[in-house]
Parts: C-alpha cells; sequence; structure tokens
C-alpha cells in the first residue's frame, strides 16, 4: 500500500488535550464533522499520490514512496513541488466532489450564481462543484502543516496554492439547451470538477516548466517568517500558478539510499506495444541507455487456466495454458567499469 498521507499524517491523528482536531476551525463543530473531513483528505492525499506514481511512471524519478515521506520532502527540489501541488490538488478535489456529492453535512452544490447572465445566450444554473468550500477546507489542513519560518516552508505553501489553482484552470463548463423543440435558444450552465488525469496532466507541464528560485538571501533571515515568505513573493509573485523550487535535482539514475533514491538499474522500460506514448516508447533509452546501463530481456513463463468448460453437474474442466512474458529492464554492463555503468550522455528526466 501507498504510504498514505505521508506529511499530512500527523494533521489526521494529531489531538490535543481538552480541545477537538488540532486543525478543526471548521463550519462546524464535534469530531463526527472532523473525522468526515479528515476521510476525505486521506483519499484525496492517496489520489494525489497515485496520480504522483502514474504521471512518473517512466521518468527517472518515478514518485518513489520515500518521496512522500518527511524525509524525502526536506529538500525543496522540482520534484517535492509535484509532490506539495498534486497532493494539494488531490485533498481539495476530493472535498470538493465529496461536498457536492451531499457526502458531507452542511455543504452541497455552489448555486450562488444561479439564475445570473452568465454570457450571451446561456444563465448560471445547476449543481456547480463547490471549488470554494474544498479550496478553503484543503487550505486548512495542507498548509496548516507548514510551520516552518524558512523559504522551504514558504516554497511548499507556494506550490501547495499552484495545486489548488489547477484544480480551477482544469474545470469545465457544462451547458443545458432549452427552447421550444430543443433549439437551444437560452442554455443553463454550470461548472463541474475535470477527471483528476487532467489534473495531474496539467501540473506534469508546469513541473517541467518549473522555475528556480533565485531570492535575495539577505533577506533570508531564520526566524523571521515574514521577511522569508516576502522574499518568495517578491520573487515570484506574479507567477501563482507556476511550480517553484530551491534546490538542484540530485543525479536519479544513481542509487542513494540516504536520500531514499534507488537508481534505475533493474526498472523496467518498454520498447513496443500499441499505444504507446512517444515518452513512453523512448523509456528503454532514458532509464537505460543515458543512465549508462543497458537494456536486458526477460523472458518468463507464466502457466494459467485457459478453454475451460462446465460439465454437467457440476465441475469445471480446463487446459494449462503456457505464455511467455517478455519484459526489458535496465541492467549494468559487464566489465564496463569498476561499477558495471558506462559513460552516458544525459537527456530529458
Amino acid at each position: 500500500m501507498v504510504h498514505a498521507f505521508f506529511w499530512l499524517l500527523p494533521l489526521l491523528y494529531k489531538t490535543c488535550p481538552g480541545h477537538a482536531w488540532v486543525a478543526s476551525n471548521f463550519l462546524m463543530t464535534g469530531p463526527k464533522a472532523h473525522l468526515t473531513y479528515a476521510r476525505s483528505v486521506q483519499g484525496g492525499a492517496l489520489t494525489g499520490i497515485e496520480e504522483c506514481k502514474h504521471q512518473f511512471a517512466w521518468d527517472r524519478w518515478n514518485c518513489p514512496d520515500s518521496a512522500t515521506q518527511l524525509k524525502g520532502l526536506k529538500r525543496a527540489t522540482r520534484e517535492s513541488s509535484f509532490v506539495h501541488a498534486i497532493s494539494s490538488a488531490g485533498v481539495m478535489y476530493t472535498l470538493t466532489r465529496n461536498c457536492s456529492l451531499g457526502d458531507l453535512d452542511n455543504c452541497g452544490c455552489d448555486v450562488s450564481n444561479n439564475g445570473k447572465i452568465g454570457g450571451r445566450g446561456w444563465l448560471w444554473g445547476g449543481c456547480s462543484d463547490n471549488v470554494d468550500f474544498g479550496e478553503r477546507i484543503s487550505k486548512q489542513y495542507v498548509d496548516g502543516q507548514e510551520t516552518g519560518q524558512d523559504s522551504r516552508a514558504a516554497v511548499n505553501l507556494h506550490n501547495n496554492a499552484a495545486g489548488r489553482l489547477a484544480v480551477k484552470a482544469t474545470m469545465k463548463r457544462i451547458c443545458r439547451c432549452h427552447g421550444m423543440s430543443e433549439s437551444c435558444s437560452v442554455q443553463t450552465c454550470w461548472t463541474q470538477l475535470s477527471d483528476f488525469r487532467e489534473i495531474g496532466n496539467y501540473l506534469k507541464i508546469k513541473h517541467g516548466q518549473a522555475q528556480k528560485l533565485d531570492i535575495d538571501k539577505r533577506r533570508m533571515r531564520a526566524g523571521n517568517s515574514a521577511d522569508n515568505r516576502g522574499a518568495v513573493v517578491d520573487a515570484f509573485g506574479g507567477v501563482a500558478m507556476e511550480l517553484i523550487y530551491l534546490e538542484d535535482s540530485p543525479d536519479y539514475c544513481q542509487r542513494n539510499t540516504s536520500m531514499g533514491l534507488y537508481g534505475t538499474e533493474g526498472r523496467e522500460c518498454v520498447q513496443h506495444g500499441e499505444g504507446l506514448t512517444a515518452w513512453e516508447r523512448r523509456s528503454c533509452r532514458r532509464l537505460c541507455h543515458e543512465c549508462g546501463l543497458r537494456v536486458e530481456e526477460r523472458r518468463t513463463d507464466v502457466v494459467s487456466s485457459c478453454n475451460c468448460k462446465f460439465h454437467w453437474c457440476c465441475t469445471v474442466n480446463c487446459e494449462d495454458c503456457s505464455q511467455v512474458i517478455v519484459k526489458h529492464v535496465c541492467a549494468r554492463w559487464e566489465g564496463a567499469d569498476g561499477n558495471g555503468f558506462r559513460r552516458r550522455v544525459r537527456g530529458p528526466k
């Protein structure tokens, strides 16, 4: 199972004597309400990490479990910026969806604009997803974890916000026609969350475009939160939707257990197949060749039941069928150098 909730765990389960949950400044009071929100946060965190693993399945950094734990989030790299953004987006997305579905007490569709003119030939109506609620509650949960007073905490908060903005940026307007014989003379429209995969695709592009933060270090005085965060705002105040980071990424080709990195040796890649994207087709080059490794073909015989027939009454007879499963993995060159690696030319991650 994915190491769920990673940096959200302390928030989900931490309690204080004589008080309700720590981050319980919500619309309702009482442990039942907070537990309901916590379950949505839990589900949203899992959704975010599962999407992270999907988006980076064929990259050198493949969103390993170590990257979603506190140890892996201590470095403010390009990759940690994505983890913060996609996790924040997942929490907001799940809270918003559950709110609109009526799964959360005292929360439902956003009807604040219903009846107002939205544009030429259409009015606001229907059941718009309540993103304001999702944004507000997710911000309390997720941003509440950043208690640091340094630039890294400020960058994390920025990337959390970028993830929430991604949810809004990918929303769709859905319309229904009205009029005689469905003439569509007037339309009623509402906003709806996109599939979370679209949000993941959106943030993967933002990851590729992420910008390294260049700040005035003279302003980064220890313990002065306002000054630290002010420096971040000054440096990237005009790019709220962009991901930002402080440190260059380590070499993801190489194994580094102290950083929770396993390298690309032993990773599977794909060479052939229907419906592969260009990024997937180049995975062997990216994971193996450009990391100084070779592609090794491994064949496995798998026996399974087949040609099963039902006989009255009451048995099922099957044959044993053998199938060869072919996989390609990154492996060391024999005798290339002391470590089994060859000199490599790096391409995109």
